[in-house]
């Protein structure tokens, strides 16, 4: 007996993942949430594949706490892995079994059998029977075992080849519905009022007037919490721009300045760990001691601002408090762990607590989905029997979200005579990159909670020290050095909230490393693809490399004035998918702007499963690492967060995203690998080493600015 996925061994009843339907479709169960990666197409195939059906006949529900499959949270690039393996193997056990009920049926024996679509036959022709004559409507009613094998990867059908996504159709016709497309019978419409500032405290507020406007339900009133509800949506929004008017808060500086938040981070207490095999632990931090062989010896700094989400479409959520119950539709990543949050906010059993995932709009982390949810029930138990949809505005969205947080990297490496790296030293500080809504006892991660009258404080941050997690994710370079020193610096005050963004500390820390890994190779005077070629022994992590910089014409590129071309490389997590990514850019010296003009990806994400799927994946995130590098970063005051719109904090436009181009190397039967945030990281770094190679300056502050650009041009002239 072989072991069973994590997943499957928490829940190795088959009937929370396989329901075969009396319409003669399948539907597929998933403890993970759709966010627009794909994965409602990913465990689709895989499903299929196993049993013999078309893609046609499959039906995914995603994550529903009144479904039973609780997979936690949908992050960490871990769905194919979790979810997409335990798929895998219980399909094939649901095959065996309905095989078996064949079997008996047909008179035959098992391997005599052939499926066609879910039709049974004896081979060679004669009687048949269907999946759904053997079970359409009735439960397996049986666990999973361990026991039967997954199909071969010779014999796939469906799994590696081109197929248009399932979803795709209502994506490209508008016919898909989102969390804020939901309508119930009797729907009510709901706004906040939020703060100005992040410790902003409403000193008065005269709500009478806006109760009397047309429309208005009710101005729930709860502390600084304030909620106003109608019965359309613009007259919400039209009583919100009223109670604005009306509100005054008190507040006050807390905000370090936003020009020297590097500084800023650096002088702070923090915790220091280092980091040994990827985890987190107590121990010395010394620094590494010089090695007398070395012939060049270079350290550097590089940083990373407070970045966001940034959504397209603000966060929403529907709630329902009925008979004693509360049902809540959200675009969370996490069904189960919001439920036991929201229970413990509001001070009700989790049992009364229905959570069901919605598509929402993208994030790709811990955006603002779990506080709308937490605003809409809150709101929602004022008006018990009323559904009530929430949706934040724009500027709530910008303001109060979780950010990624600001990071500060610094580096030292020697090189000996022969071009060989001898030692190597990473030191990287920054905020928490984990505070997801979970029950914290008496404290809270929702916004809501801490503005009412009787405020729950804010969850403490804690460090978090397992393998590759939050700061120090891909701190230890993949590369083989024989003396290293990776250390991280938890640092506990944060002047903004933080959480969950797309790579975590990723984006920082291979940043860091490969533009750390050219100014390296400069130094030896060796080409930086040679170099990084030398000092891999994984050929996994080579086969990338060289495929990106063959396609993108990497190691043939010539020289021209203001063109240049980069690379960069990490595994994710150094375990989970290899990237690769060369990077085209044309730098204008007189105004400072960078353009990309071509990138080439090339990764290896194990078995592919959806090709096309896998491709969106890594070109989203290149993409979005791309936009972080180039234009985003919160800006504040001493008092507000004033990067409150698109102009304020402007992302890529499509004018401005490069020709793309994606080599997908499979690797038939090998284990799926997390694809979904291993581009975040080699970007940026790919990026600033093109640049450096078309104007000769090195950049190391993101975003990579035109400002910067003259600045660092500046100092060469």
């Amino acid at each position: 007996m072989s072991a069973l996925p994590a997943s499957l061994a928490r829940h190795p009843e088959l009937d929370l993942w396989i329901r075969i339907d009396r319409a003669e479709t399948i539907t597929l169960f998933t403890g993970k949430v759709e966010l627009g990666q794909g994965l409602r197409t990913a465990i689709a195939r895989i499903g299929a594949e196993e049993l013999d059906v078309s893609l046609e006949r499959i039906r995914v529900s995603t994550a529903d706490t009144r479904h039973g499959l609780n997979e936690f949270f949908t992050a960490g690039s871990q769905s194919m892995e979790d979810s997409g393996t335990s798929m895998r193997r219980a399909a094939a056990e649901a095959r065996a079994l309905l095989l078996a009920r064949a079997a008996e049926r047909l008179g035959a024996r098992i391997g005599d059998l052939v499926v066609d679509d879910g039709t049974v036959s004896v081979r060679g022709g004669g009687a048949r029977v269907s999946y759904w004559q053997l079970l359409g409507g009735a439960r397996f009613a049986c666990r999973a075992t361990g026991e039967v094998a997954p199909k071969d990867p010779g014999a796939y059908q469906i799994i590696g080849r081109s197929a248009r996504r399932i979803d795709l159709v209502g994506l490209v016709t508008g016919t898909a519905r989102y969390v804020q497309d939901l309508a119930r019978p009797g729907l009510l419409h709901a706004r906040v009022l939020r703060p100005p500032s992040q410790c902003a405290e409403l000193a008065s507020l005269d709500d009478t007037p806006v109760r009397a406007l047309p429309g208005v339900v009710a101005v729930v009133r709860d502390g600084s919490f304030v909620g106003v509800v109608a019965d359309r949506e613009e007259r919400a929004v039209r009583a919100l721009g009223a109670l604005r008017e009306r509100a005054h808060w008190h507040e006050r500086e807390t905000l370090p300045p936003v020009d020297a938040l590097g500084d800023w981070l650096l002088a702070q207490p923090a915790r220091s760990f280092r980091v040994v095999d990827g985890i987190a632990e107590s121990g010395p931090t010394e620094p590494l001691m010089p090695d007398p062989r070395a012939a060049h010896a270079l350290t550097a700094t590089y940083t990373r601002p407070y970045q966001m989400h940034a959504s397209i479409g603000p966060s929403a959520a529907l709630a329902e408090w009925r008979d004693g119950a509360l049902t809540v539709w959200s675009h969370t990543q996490g069904v189960y762990p919001i439920r036991a949050a929201l229970a413990q906010a509001l001070g009700i059993a989790p049992d009364a607590i229905t959570v069901v995932h919605v598509e929402g709009p993208g994030c790709y982390g811990h955006n603002g989905a779990d506080d709308a949810a937490f605003d809409a029930a809150l709101i929602a138990r004022a008006i018990p029997g009323r559904p009530v949809l929430l949706k934040w505005m724009r500027d709530d969205e910008h303001a109060w979200e979780p950010y990624g947080p600001a990071a500060v990297v610094k580096v030292a490496a020697s090189v000996d005579a022969s071009g060989e790296i001898l030692d190597w030293s990473h030191d990287t500080w920054s905020n928490t990159h984990l505070l997801r809504a979970l029950p914290y006892g008496d404290r809270t991660a929702f916004v809501g909670a801490a503005h009412r009258e009787t405020p729950m404080p804010f969850a403490q941050p804690q460090p978090a020290t397992f393998y590759h997690a939050g700061i120090h994710r891909n701190a230890d370079p993949l590369y083989a050095i024989p003396r290293r020193r990776i250390v991280k610096h938890f640092v506990e005050k944060t002047p903004l909230r933080t959480s969950a963004l797309r790579s975590l500390g990723a984006f920082t820390n291979v940043f860091a490393i490969e533009s750390f890994m050219d100014e390296l190779a400069a130094a030896a005077g060796i080409d930086p693809l040679a170099f990084r070629l030398r000092h891999l022994d994984d050929p996994r992590a080579r086969a990338v490399l060289v495929a990106a910089a063959e396609r993108s014409g990497f190691t043939r590129r010539e020289r021209s004035s203001g063109r240049g071309s980069g690379i960069g490389f990490a595994r994710y997590k150094n375990q989970k998918a290899y990237a690769a990514i060369a990077v085209d850019v044309r730098v204008d010296r007189a105004s400072g702007q960078i353009a990309l003009e071509r990138a080439v990806i090339a990764a290896d994400a194990g078995q592919i499963v959806d090709p096309s799927g896998l491709a969106n994946q890594l070109e989203g995130g290149f993409i979005q690492a791309a936009s972080w590098t180039l234009v985003e970063a919160v800006r504040f005051d001493r008092v507000r967060v004033t990067t409150l719109d698109w102009e304020t904090y402007p992302i890529l436009r499509f004018p401005e995203v490069p020709e793309l181009e994606t080599i997908l190397i499979d690797r038939p039967g090998e284990p799926y690998l997390g694809s979904g945030e291993a581009t975040q990281g080699p970007t940026p770094a790919a990026i600033a080493n093109a640049v450096r190679d078309a104007i000769g300056v090195r950049l190391r502050d993101l975003p990579l600015t035109p400002e910067r650009v003259l600045a660092a041009l500046a100092t060469t002239a």
